[in-house]
């Protein structure tokens, strides 16, 4: 019986250790998480400097979340293959601290597949304080290989409250 069980907590142990591995390349493999050092994604990538994207920030709150939540600016023009850094701001309004996560959507939905983020706040859950203000950035590039026939794309954050999850401030920030 004891052998049993020790043979079941070292299996637990086994496929705990082993899941965060599985999980990253189970995600590479359907494209949901890219994370990168900006050295391998723009490794050979010059920017196209003969043609324009209009880019465009969107954000939203889902929930009654009560937070501001705003890209600093509305649009920007980029060249593809250019590495783009824009930020967001997020303000708590509310006497608690909340956590939220924010969920990236584009627009068209095809679109997606040419954005290269390399570092986002939307990767990890985001813990503010009462009354707290932050801005966070997002740095990607879109591929080269974006379609001509495109001449603009929207980048949509919908932030919401993780359930439970009042805590302590700055305990999973980025």
């Amino acid at each position: 019986m004891l052998g049993g069980l020790a043979l079941v907590a070292l299996g637990m142990f086994g496929f705990g250790y082993a899941l965060q591995p599985l999980y990253y390349a189970l995600c590479r493999a359907t494209g949901y998480y890219r994370l990168e050092t900006a050295d391998a994604a723009i490794g050979g990538v010059r920017p196209v400097l003969g043609r324009t994207v209009v880019m465009q920030f969107d954000s939203n709150l889902r929930d009654g979340l009560p937070w501001t939540f705003r890209p600093e600016q509305a649009s920007t023009q980029i060249h593809p293959g250019q590495l783009v850094r824009v930020f967001y701001d997020v303000s708590n309004n509310s006497d608690r601290s909340i956590r939220g996560q924010a969920i990236a959507s584009y627009a068209p939905e095809s679109a997606a597949k040419y954005v290269r983020k390399l570092e986002c706040f939307c990767f990890t859950t985001q813990t503010l304080a009462p009354h707290e203000q932050r801005r966070m950035a997002v740095t990607f590039l879109v591929d080269p290989a974006f379609p001509s026939d495109l001449p603009a794309l929207t980048l949509s954050y919908t932030f919401f409250e993780v359930a439970g999850a009042q805590g302590s401030p700055g305990a999973t920030n980025t």
